[in-house]
């Protein structure tokens, strides 16, 4: 996720959660965090202080674990809400919830005639206009919104730019049309439609979608003195400026009894899914395609269901690994740590799986705690795992993986689906006709899963960092 000020608000508030809980004190300070951060003679992001400390409640009741509109009374206090968050015992089945108090009202108006219009007297935005909803006064254009209907034409047409298109951007970024405007202008989601890829979440500049957060549920899980185990997600090797054997050796600091590799998982995936591939080719069908990414897959079952035929039935590196935490540790708390809201989601539905924290999330945790990763006390990551399932969450990792143990059998005539947007869904629509290739790997991040919507390092960067991991474990010098 790009770092802008709403993503630092996000990470500070973690921080101070963590904090508070740590020393034992989170339920007597927690109310006090917003006016802590907008102090009464301090700067302030919106309209006043009070604003911004309403905003500040919000967001941190979502971090909390909470459906913004689950609140009856604006007065109850955050610390009912951590004790709520303590006697709680399932997570919410729906990951994401749009803060109304964050949420600008962005215009429903797209087009907008700003005042770089001279007024010219060819007025080609009015004379092409299908709806006629330009007019002119005082020798300025402006538009009838009544009857605009958002085509763009008076935008291609002024020769001064000067009609600009306005997106709304969450709606904008969304590939599937799942969020749109309330009556009163906030933002709602339609989990119908949506595939759970947390583009809103990062296209919004008021930071005003949120994922409804498990730190508190790990909490509890620690405070109780319950056994946990954390599964970390192959693309948290490139979020941290150590080594991966420091990163879970701070995992460990943090307070988790056990570590495993989900890259474990991806051994599993790629031999299943090696099998599934040959099997399927054996039997004539065209083509298949890979199904480590829960976004496309949902995507599939949601709107592409001519698709559904032709996905791989292997299961995900997370549930596979989560089979085993869970057979190994019957009794723990399993916790995902990865890379994006499809994986929270996932989390939520795989019966081995317990909760979901976000690299975001134990970024600030770490810092929070005052744990320096890089200095963290060494655990040996686990030899036995094959270096290319620590390669998946790249673009091409997954396929490179399966290639390398079909090659022998069947060729292998690759195809790659790198993010989905409204475009790429389109693509993927017409596969079933069109597909000229019969293997491919559909990633809804560009770049993989180091792209995804709760990722903390830039993922040029945390890509290379995998690969330099990949390249040891083949050495086997990590």
């Amino acid at each position: 996720m790009a770092v802008n000020n709403a993503v630092l608000i996000h990470r500070e508030l973690i921080s101070r959660i963590t904090k508070l809980f740590s020393d034992g004190e989170l339920e007597l300070k927690v109310d006090r965090i917003p006016l802590e951060m907008r102090p009464r003679h301090g700067e302030s992001s919106r309209c006043c202080i009070y604003k911004d400390r309403a905003m500040l409640r919000y967001k941190i009741m979502a971090l909390l674990g909470f459906d913004i509109r689950e609140e009856d009374d604006e007065l109850t206090p955050l610390s009912h809400y951590v004790q709520k968050a303590w006697e709680r015992t399932k997570i919410a089945s729906e990951p994401l919830t749009v803060v109304d108090d964050v949420c600008s009202a962005c215009v429903r108006t797209n087009y907008v005639v700003t005042n770089m219009c001279r007024g010219c007297m060819a007025r080609p935005c009015m004379l092409n206009c299908p709806k006629d909803a330009i007019g002119f006064d005082a020798g300025q254009a402006h538009i009838s919104h009544e009857k605009c209907v958002n085509c763009g034409i008076c935008q291609k047409s002024c020769p001064f730019h000067a009609i600009v298109y306005v997106p709304v951007p969450c709606e904008e970024s969304c590939p599937v049309g799942a969020i749109s405007k309330r009556e009163d202008g906030t933002e709602k989601i339609d989990y119908d439609k949506c595939i759970y890829c947390g583009r809103c979440v990062t296209s919004c500049p008021f930071g005003a979608v949120m994922e409804k957060s498990h730190i508190m549920d790990v909490f509890n899980a620690f405070r109780c003195g319950k056994k946990t185990v954390a599964m970390v997600a192959p693309a948290i090797a490139g979020q941290f400026k150590a080594p991966l054997g420091a990163i879970m050796g701070a995992l460990k600091e943090l307070g988790f009894d056990h570590i495993m590799e989900v890259a474990k998982g991806a051994d599993m995936t790629t031999a299943n899914e090696a099998k599934e591939f040959i099997h399927k080719m054996e039997e004539g069908q065209p083509f298949m395609t890979t199904s480590c990414c829960p976004s496309y897959t949902t995507a599939v079952k949601k709107h592409i269901p001519e698709l559904l035929p032709f996905v791989s039935d292997t299961l995900t590196p997370m549930q596979y690994t989560a089979r085993l935490a869970r057979e190994m540790y019957p009794d723990a708390v399993v916790v995902f740590i990865g890379p994006c809201l499809a994986k929270r989601h996932e989390t939520y539905c795989d019966p081995n799986a317990d909760l979901m924290l976000s690299f975001a999330e134990v970024g600030s945790m770490f810092v929070a705690k005052g744990i320096d990763v890089a200095k963290s006390s060494h655990i040996e990551p686990d030899p036995t795992i094959h270096a290319t399932s620590r390669g998946y969450p790249v673009t091409s990792g997954v396929m490179t993986a399966v290639k390398t143990k079909v090659a022998d059998r069947v060729e292998v005539v690759p195809m790659l689906i790198d993010g989905l947007d409204k475009a790429k869904i389109r693509e993927l629509k017409a596969l079933p006709k069109t597909c000229k290739a019969n293997m491919i790997e559909v990633m809804a991040c560009p770049g993989g899963c180091v792209s995804g919507c709760s990722v903390i390092a830039n993922p040029k960067v945390a890509g290379r960092q995998v690969g330099e991991v990949v390249k040891m474990t083949a050495d086997r010098t990590l």
